[in-house]
């Protein structure tokens, strides 16, 4: 089929070439006129492909089309004109000439959020779906009969920056491809468009974007990410332009320590903390903001508010000099209109958008072995001296913003003060679960609540799963020696050693161990588990095969052992740290990458132990901690189609259960320790009195709650139960 691709931007390039790969004729691609020297990607890839390439600034004047544009359109004989993503008023001349006629991308669920910001207003009314729309253009605003939709889940923290390329922008260019296809097979529907919940919103401008503070903490921070990053929401604080970005519900209750910022037309002054910007709505309900950008352009992480500039300028080696040289070349790249790539050039100011933030991110990477660069960088530091000095930082392994911030819970026990992470551990970070959904975790001595525990939802084991892939298959782990692998392993016993006290204190609290025991044992026996592992790290190797030589050639056949990829490890109760240990040393040192459910009543040893896993240099993503309940979370990672094995301690019942459902997801291998009762054989010439004693201690060993438990003769269990002396 003759094709016309009407539009702009990635998106639209991303449509044209699957369209070409779908065998389709594209006779002409219309963008808009080339920007401060910089040509559209659409443009630019029908140029290298020859394809004919149209730059008007305008389709229409006074009303009317432009004849001479209309006639270099029809010029082209298209059958189909496609819109990805036009920003232009196309007139109903161009819009109804194909025997086809015209379809377009809408980045919402038509009816609802009709207009130009449909994206930002998705957000900012709190929908819970979101989605896509290609529909038949009419001589209406988004009115046409719609050929296909697309849906998705909204998540609580999605901006529009997430939302579009988590969901929109792959689905919608296979949305598009898809509709072109059915059209192409005379399948394509026409359904009309309704007015019941129709809505219409206008463009979304900086200067409309401003705070309204008169409403509720979720309605604020709704109106945050929904102009996150474009336009940017905004107040007066401080006495300057503020404005806000990466916010997230804060349901804690209780206020964190920081220093007093005054917004003046809020109900109460922001808090400035370790963990970000704390904001009220007029509920008194929080919010909290990750990300600021100061009236001057610049933006800096939310807590660093009141501390000065760190003006600390590092001094470059020969080899990082030469690396500075190789980036500068990257800039000027993505910034042809700037003659020469200076200290002082801003990377916005000299015409970037935020396309080109992705393009120089992934060559960032690409360059420099797979550094950890992200988005939020290059608007933290938007100079190229800057960004050089946060690059260098950041390959010397002195990024000071990648200090992980941990919310303690503080308990003075056993004559120590325990401080104890509660949430979350993913991608080397310490975060809220979904909807910031907490449980309580008791101490089963007394009862008593220890505290609230982040709870895991279905979405956070997907995040944990796709940081332990990341990390698997892109970051450093994988990079490194097996010797140095060990090496990290062995750290990390020996911080263990280094905390045995308080990982013990804390596994008497949780779980109800005996301290001793904890210590000896629990503890004892979990650090030497990653000792003996951590040794094994290099020691990981295949064999040489014996075979029939096919003469005259001489062949070498040899196995070779490679790690699978992200392992879920699920966890019981009675041995919460020594069961993880067990489990995941043997995955770290074959070079897998783990998410970890420790049970729900046990959570705080493991979520202890993944902070020791931070100090220790195990890189981000590489161990994920996710306390939650077995239906939700246990399921969920037993189902999940990029997690590659499963180690289970537990009932039967439920090990029947992971079984099939590791054999119906992907067929992952699965490990399962169902608990083996340890039979007590008594011979003729035994000494009753002592298996008697050595049953009472058997049988009550943890309160029986032991896998390797004896399973005695009924009538010595009576005589051996007889002989406890209760206590408490």
């Amino acid at each position: 089929m003759k094709i016309a691709v009407i539009g702009q931007s990635l998106f639209g390039q991303e449509v044209y070439s699957q369209l070409r790969k779908e065998g389709h004729e594209v006779v002409g691609v219309f963008t808009v006129p080339d920007k401060n020297g910089k040509v559209d990607p659409l443009g630019l890839e029908a140029e290298k492909d020859g394809v004919p390439v149209f730059k008007f600034s305008r389709w229409r004047a006074g009303g009317q089309a432009i004849s001479d544009v209309v006639a270099k359109y029809q010029a082209l004989g298209a059958e189909l004109n496609v819109l990805p993503f036009c920003s232009q008023f196309i007139p109903m001349e161009v819009i109804n000439a194909p025997r086809h006629g015209s379809i377009i991308y809408h980045p919402s669920l038509l009816p609802r959020h009709r207009g130009a910001s449909a994206i930002n207003w998705t957000l900012i009314h709190g929908d819970k779906k979101g989605g896509f729309t290609i529909f038949w253009a009419d001589d209406g605003l988004d009115t046409g009969d719609i050929l296909l939709q697309k849906e998705c889940e909204i998540l609580p923290d999605d901006t529009v920056s997430t939302l579009y390329n988590r969901f929109l922008f792959p689905e919608g260019i296979k949305g598009m491809v898809q509709a072109v296809r059915l059209i192409a097979e005379g399948k394509a529907p026409r359904l009309p468009q309704p007015e019941e919940g129709a809505t219409y919103e206008g463009i979304q401008k900086k200067e409309t974007a401003k705070i309204n503070w008169e409403q509720p903490a979720e309605a604020i921070h709704n109106w945050i990410r929904g102009n996150d990053k474009v336009p940017g929401a905004w107040t007066e604080a401080g006495g300057q332009k503020v404005t806000f970005f990466n916010s997230t519900l804060n349901t804690a209750g209780l206020v964190p320590e920081g220093e007093a910022l005054p917004i003046p037309e809020a109900h109460r002054p922001g808090v400035v903390t370790k963990g970000g910007l704390v904001l009220f709505g007029n509920d008194n309900k929080m919010l909290l903001v990750k990300n600021i950008q100061l009236e001057d352009g610049k933006m800096i992480p939310a807590s660093h508010f009141f501390r000065g500039e760190d003006n600390t300028v590092l001094e470059l080696t020969k080899a990082e000099l030469v690396t500075m040289e190789a980036v500068r070349t990257v800039w000027k790249r993505i910034l042809p209109n700037i003659l020469e790539v200076e200290d002082s050039t801003d990377f916005f100011k000299s015409g970037a958008a935020s396309v080109d933030v992705v393009r120089l991110v992934e060559e960032v990477k690409e360059l420099c072995d797979g550094v950890e660069l992200e988005n939020e960088d290059i608007y933290m530091a938007t100079t190229f001296k800057d960004f050089i000095q946060l690059l260098v930082r950041k390959l010397r392994g002195d990024d000071k913003e990648s200090e992980c911030i941990i919310d303690y819970v503080e308990k003075a026990v056993n004559k120590l003060v325990l401080q104890m992470p509660h949430q979350l551990f993913i991608g080397g970070k310490f975060v809220d679960a979904e909807g910031a959904k907490t449980y309580d975790t008791i101490n089963p001595t007394d009862g008593s609540v220890i505290c609230q525990v982040s709870l895991a939802q279905a979405s956070d084991v997907d995040k944990a799963v796709a940081a332990a892939k990341d990390a698997f298959e892109n970051g450093l782990w994988r990079k490194i020696s097996a010797r140095d692998r060990g090496q990290l392993l062995y750290r990390l016993a020996d911080l263990m050693e280094e905390h045995q006290e308080e990982l013990a204190t804390i596994e008497a609290l949780d779980a109800g161990a005996v301290y001793t025991l904890a210590l000896k044992t629990h503890v004892g026996m979990s650090i030497q588990t990653f000792r003996y592992f951590a040794g094994w790290c290099d020691k990981i190797q295949g064999s040489t095969i014996p075979i029939n030589q096919a003469r005259p050639n001489r062949n070498l056949t040899l196995t070779r052992k490679e790690p699978i990829g992200v392992c879920g490890i699920i966890i019981p109760w009675n041995y919460p740290l020594m069961m993880l240990s067990w489990k995941t040393a043997a995955c770290l040192a074959a070079g897998n990458t783990v998410v970890i459910k420790p049970t729900q009543v046990t959570p705080l040893t493991a979520l202890k132990f993944a902070e020791l896993t931070l100090k220790a240099g195990i890189p981000k993503g590489v161990i994920n901690i996710l306390p939650g309940s077995g239906p939700l979370v246990g399921q969920r990672l037993s189902d999940h189609p990029d997690v590659r094995k499963i180690g289970f301690t537990g009932s039967t019942e439920v090990g029947k259960h992971i079984m099939k459902s590791c054999a119906l997801s992907n067929v992952k291998k699965v490990s399962l320790e169902l608990g083996g009762k340890s039979p007590l054989i008594i011979f003729a010439d035994c000494d009753l009195n002592k298996a008697v004693q050595m049953e009472s201690k058997a049988e009550s060993w943890t309160l029986g709650q032991n896998s390797a438990d004896s399973n005695p003769h009924p009538q010595l269990l009576v005589v051996a139960v007889s002989t406890l002396a209760l206590c408490h």
